[in-house]
């Protein structure tokens, strides 16, 4: 989810002369302006998220080459509030500080994550692009009982299974083995199981791909639509913990 804020539509002129970054620009790459509100260099991070380290900086009125865009954290900036991130050279800078002339994405979608969902090891009933495939038939917008405050027994039976064997979303991702897990990571394939910690159950939800998912509740209880980590976060105030592989407690 992208709010922008105050955007100006003309080019900036008189820009400096643009860095050059490591690595080759792909087809359809886009391009950019870097503008902080301090004036000071903006962080380029290892991956799409405030929190990754840091492997170089950018200059205040930089223009770069943006040779893809991710889904990552939620980030406060110059241009507003957005959870893009831009792949420029070797590392990810915040769309938030860069203008290119749209409120949404300009570039290709970047590979991200070499991981892709697996069942391997979980015994699961239905694969990954099964469970996604189900779970797109079950896309409504009425409020259901049977999905109201359900989204751990859904994401259960997406996968062919009738409940989770949780108690609650956060406590299914406490039980997870560590191998399966891969916490602060947003890029989230298809059948993967993105968490929530919030101070009740949490919340969790299956990805449909593209950094997009499917979740009971956002967008009225007792549905089940689409939506992003952006969106829970803001709208709930959760805190996202990670993703997992389909994991569940009910086959161990």
């Amino acid at each position: 989810m992208r709010i922008r804020i105050g955007k100006r539509a003309a080019a900036v002129a008189g820009i400096a002369a643009a860095i050059v970054l490591a690595g080759a620009t792909p087809a359809l790459a886009a391009s950019g302006t870097v503008h902080t509100d301090s004036g000071a260099p903006l962080t380029v991070r290892s991956s799409p998220s405030a929190t990754a380290g840091s492997v170089g900086s950018i200059a205040d009125g930089t223009a770069v080459t943006i040779s893809c865009q991710t889904n990552g954290s939620t980030v406060d900036g110059k241009y507003g509030t957005s959870d893009i991130w831009d792949k420029v050279g070797d590392g990810y800078v915040s769309d938030a500080y860069v203008y290119t002339g749209s409120d949404g994405r300009v570039a290709p979608d970047c590979a991200g994550s070499t991981l892709t969902c697996s069942t391997a090891g979980t015994g699961d009933p239905k694969t990954c692009a099964q469970a996604v495939a189900y779970a797109k038939t079950r896309v409504h917008t009425n409020d259901l009982d049977s999905y109201e405050g359900w989204c751990d027994r859904i994401n259960a039976q997406n996968y062919g299974w009738t409940a989770s064997g949780s108690e609650t979303a956060y406590i299914h991702w406490t039980q997870i083995p560590a191998s399966y897990k891969h916490p602060g990571d947003y890029q989230v394939p298809a059948g993967g199981l993105a968490f929530f910690k919030s101070s009740g159950a949490g919340h969790t939800m299956i990805s449909i791909g593209d950094g997009k998912f499917l979740s009971n509740d956002i967008n009225g209880y007792g549905s089940y639509t689409e939506t992003t980590i952006a969106q829970i976060k803001s709208k709930w105030g959760q805190t996202y913990l990670g993703w997992s592989q389909p994991w569940f407690k009910v086959n161990h």
